[in-house]
């Protein structure tokens, strides 16, 4: 065999390879495309292993909206496509219909399958807002319903556009493009971790800072910071509440002293009057023995009556201090809810007891004598913190100047 016949044998033998080389090209079939022109609605490639041409139309090019093809792809580019249709080997621009948007959307949701038997949470844009509710992005369209974008009610979902959250994928259906998404599952999970992480720090007796986040008829609901606790109207303050809302305001900053954790109830029992100095605190500074003051009669009993004179702080009156004129109940010249000034005779801070007198500041009359008798005094029939001693007080003294 002479050279030329070695050379034609093997020129034919690289054509035959080339033409065996050349693939078949099947609707379904993923192929790559090398970007030959880009036109106004579409893009011309030349279909790798192929020898043939396809067009992908700009609608199938991405999952999101194609404003201007020029911005996703050039020429030179190469993508991986799905081919949707053949159009004739003899039509202008090409034999095969392409498309990458399918081809994006079939591997995203595989992976969002993969997300949804994993458990695992997502972040995703919210692309719009409709009536019932989010659409976002993950690559393909999600839809979050109304009832699942928080764990409280928003009125107006305008403010969620073009946010990235978290999302739990709820539900999932490529075969229909369904794809539910709950960000309030997301939002009701950290809560739940945020509580337990407070919990575990809290211990009985600690005081902490808070924020009013409720207010009750029977008391505030406080914010610690991820979990709630309820100061009961009783614990706000040392003067009588009737009602929070008198003391406090939503949003307010408070400090308040933990009384009991419930950890399986998640329930923690509050107090602010703990935080708060008492009304007996430094007491001997603010009332000391002979110091005047003003006060109102609070109650009135057989043996005298209890003026407060702080709020918070009442001092008991003997019968034998209201009056150097003989009376025989405080009621004669005294009333619930008089103001009157009184003169401080002693104070103990560790018992709470004030003794105070109201004739110590009234003039004596001339002609008064001084009782020679021991006067009758009905005993009080509530522990007020004074001994017999106290209740009897002047009456006794007298007794004994005269027995000397």
């Amino acid at each position: 065999m002479t050279d030329f016949e070695d050379k034609q044998v093997e020129k034919n033998e690289t054509m035959e390879d080339a033409m065996n080389s050349v693939q078949e090209v099947s609707v379904g079939d993923i192929v790559k495309g090398e970007v030959l022109a880009i036109e106004d609605k579409q893009v011309v490639v030349g279909i790798e292993g192929a020898g043939v041409e396809g067009v992908v139309p700009a609608k199938e090019l991405s999952t999101l909206q194609v404003e201007d093809i020029n911005e996703l792809v050039k020429v030179g580019d190469i993508l991986d496509l799905v081919v949707i249709t053949s159009i004739g080997k003899d039509k202008e621009n090409g034999s095969y219909l392409l498309s990458k948007r399918r081809l994006d959307a079939k591997k995203v949701w595989e992976e969002i399958e993969q997300d949804f038997q994993a458990g695992k949470i997502i972040e995703a844009p919210v692309t719009n807002v409709v009536k019932g509710g989010l659409v976002v992005d993950v690559g393909v369209r999600g839809f979050v319903p109304a009832s699942m974008v928080e764990d409280h009610f928003v009125a107006d979902f305008s403010e969620y556009k073009g946010q990235t959250l978290a999302f739990k994928i709820i539900e999932i259906e490529p075969s229909e493009n369904r794809l539910i998404l709950s960000h309030k599952a997301v939002v009701e999970t950290e809560k739940e971790a945020k509580k337990k992480e407070i919990l575990s720090q809290l211990t009985d007796g600690d005081i902490v800072d808070g924020k009013v986040a409720r207010l009750t008829d029977f008391g505030a609901f406080i914010d610690l910071g991820g979990i709630d606790g309820l100061v009961h109207v009783s614990e706000i303050g040392h003067q009588h509440v009737a009602k929070p809302s008198d003391v406090l305001t939503v949003g307010e900053d408070v400090k308040v002293k933990i009384l009991s954790i419930n950890p399986e109830e998640d329930r923690i029992s509050l107090s602010i009057k703990e935080t708060l100095p008492g009304p007996w605190t430094d007491i001997e500074d603010k009332a000391g023995v002979g110091a005047v003051l003003e006060g109102k009669v609070k109650r009135l009993t057989s043996f005298g009556a209890f003026v407060e004179v702080f709020p918070g702080v009442e001092g008991l009156v003997h019968i034998s201090q209201i009056s150097h004129k003989h009376i025989a109940t405080p009621h004669e010249v005294l009333h619930e809810g008089d103001e009157v000034k009184v003169k401080v005779l002693e104070v103990n801070p560790d018992e709470h007891r004030i003794a105070l007198s109201i004739k110590a500041l009234e003039a004596k009359p001339e002609s008064q004598e001084e009782p020679k008798e021991v006067e009758s005094y009905e005993l009080p029939e509530e522990n007020t913190g004074f001994t017999m001693g106290d209740i009897l007080g002047d009456a006794l003294k007298g007794q004994e100047s005269d027995s000397e």
